[in-house]
């Protein structure tokens, strides 16, 4: 098997451990508290099929993703050490070390950071909303955050996305580089990092029975001051160094809701 064959497996096992994590939430009970429109009534869709639709939808997802990431990461100068380490059997510790230290530090800071801006915009949004989130964090799992946030998330928006969106504006805006500018990757972080902010409007609508200003700007601002961390350790560091750092984020969350 090539290097290249067993990096795809390894990021892809570890992105597919995330989305497999989420068959933990109870599904049930997390679309019973999602409010309906008045006068209209809960459709019944079987369990099983729900289940399976939350695995096939990110899997294809996050399977793209991983082929994107194997293929145009190394183009871009761009590395998922350990894992590469590990596909060319050499040891990983060396390549994962650097890494940790600055994700603790950063995932840390921004995981108050993130808790910071819920307690300045929590005036603004509705009771019925501000009791629908915390009930709806209470409901996911402490294993599931730390693999599906921590793993798949990464793999989908820094692997993926953010290379992918690095690639395109130096072949399309950089041309005659070598290599991608700086520019061209903190484009990338900024604009991976808007789209992860975006990507939570839909349960947070959800949540709220809608979309309110102050809930648009929290939702988006508070996710993407991770996703810009994220994609400056993915850049400077490595994949690992924002996974660790995603998972730091949702022990200083946890903490929080426990001591709500």
């Amino acid at each position: 098997m090539k290097p290249r064959t067993r990096l795809f497996l390894i990021v892809w096992l570890a992105g597919m451990a995330g989305i497999l994590s989420f068959l933990l939430v109870d599904l049930n009970a997390l679309i019973n508290a999602l409010p309906m429109p008045e006068g209209r009534q809960r459709p019944e869709i079987p369990m099983w099929l729900i289940q399976i639709l939350a695995v096939i939808q990110p899997g294809v997802l996050m399977t793209l993703a991983v082929l994107i990431g194997v293929w145009l990461a190394p183009k871009v100068g761009l590395h998922s050490p350990a894992a590469e380490a590990i596909g060319e059997r050499r040891p990983f510790l060396p390549a994962l070390r650097p890494q940790v230290l600055p994700a603790i530090i950063t995932g840390l800071l921004s995981g108050l950071a993130i808790v910071a801006c819920w307690l300045l915009v929590k005036p603004f949004l509705t009771p019925e909303f501000i009791a629908r989130a915390e009930a709806f964090n209470v409901m996911m799992p402490p294993i599931t955050r730390f693999l599906y946030g921590g793993l798949t998330e990464e793999v989908l928006l820094r692997w993926g996305v953010m290379t992918l969106f690095v690639w395109v504006l130096w072949k399309v805006l950089g041309r005659r580089e070598n290599t991608p500018s700086s520019a061209w990757f903190v484009i990338g972080i900024f604009a991976s990092a808007l789209l992860f902010g975006a990507g939570h409007l839909p349960i947070a609508s959800a949540l709220g029975g809608g979309l309110t200003v102050p809930l648009t700007i929290y939702v988006i601002t508070a996710n993407s001051i991770f996703g810009i961390v994220a994609g400056f350790l993915y850049w400077k560091r490595g994949l690992e160094s924002a996974i660790i750092a995603h998972m730091f984020v949702h022990v200083v969350l946890i903490a929080a809701i426990s001591l709500r």
